[in-house]
């Protein structure tokens, strides 16, 4: 294939914009932010499983209280009912007097036996209430780090999309002043060849594989006609001559 060289030349301008945009892509793929909001969000995840367990956890011992004070409100009541009896005298049986009076000091002490429970659950449900109310400031704060960390993101991803546009409009206009079956070749090496289809030969080395050509490569290029679009004896990218190419 045979290219004018100031064609060439301008693929390597081609190349230079084709970098900078892959390494846009890369750092918008690469921002810390992702990490950090994949991290928060990991733990928003792990604490909004806690929070829904001590919810649970807050939820069953409150209706466990209501419960065990039902049953302390109702031994209450039979007690009460049970001393009115006694008060009034109408139990006139020595018998029926003795049981009445079993009763209501069997019911005292189920009444007290049922308020150390309540008073044991009732501990639980408070543990479990501030256990939700520090979870939920957690999960509050772990909320606010995640919001900022995107809208810092957003912002990062909007200034290099905005540079990424431009040095996209950029490459349409150079490489379109670049011959189609030149710019065709490079672009089938640029996929083949991790994103560098041309390079420079600088100083008798390949700036696409680093490699300095040995002499019978050098003097075959010497011998090319300035037109001739070479490829590199090693990585076969496009090699563009310039004026520091050591030649």
């Amino acid at each position: 294939m045979n290219s004018e060289p100031a064609d060439q030349v301008r693929l390597l301008d081609v190349q230079d914009l084709d970098t900078k945009l892959s390494q846009l892509a890369h750092k918008r793929e690469t921002l810390p932010e992702h990490a950090e909001i994949d991290a928060l969000e990991a733990d928003l995840t792990q604490l909004r499983d806690l929070l829904v367990a001590a919810q649970t956890e807050e939820g069953d011992t409150a209706r466990e209280q209501s419960k065990a004070e039902k049953d302390v409100d109702q031994v209450r009541q039979r007690s009460v009912r049970d001393q009115q009896r006694l008060d009034s005298g109408a139990v006139t049986s020595p018998k029926d007097l003795e049981s009445l009076q079993r009763e209501i000091a069997s019911l005292a002490k189920r009444q007290q036996d049922l308020e150390d429970v309540v008073l044991e659950i009732m501990e639980r449900n408070e543990a479990a209430a501030a256990r939700v109310s520090e979870l939920q400031d957690r999960v509050a704060s772990v909320r606010t780090k995640v919001d900022d960390a995107s809208a810092r993101r957003a912002s990062a991803t909007g200034e290099l999309d905005a540079e990424t546009a431009r040095v996209t409009k950029e490459r349409e206009v150079v490489a379109g002043s670049v011959p189609d079956d030149l710019l065709k070749l490079y672009d089938k090496l640029r996929a083949q060849q991790g994103g560098v289809g041309a390079a420079k030969l600088f100083q008798r080395r390949c700036e696409g594989c680093r490699l300095e050509l040995n002499i019978t490569e050098l003097n075959e290029i010497r011998a090319a006609a300035r037109d001739e679009v070479l490829r590199c004896e090693n990585c076969r990218r496009i090699l563009v001559r310039t004026s520091d190419s050591g030649l």
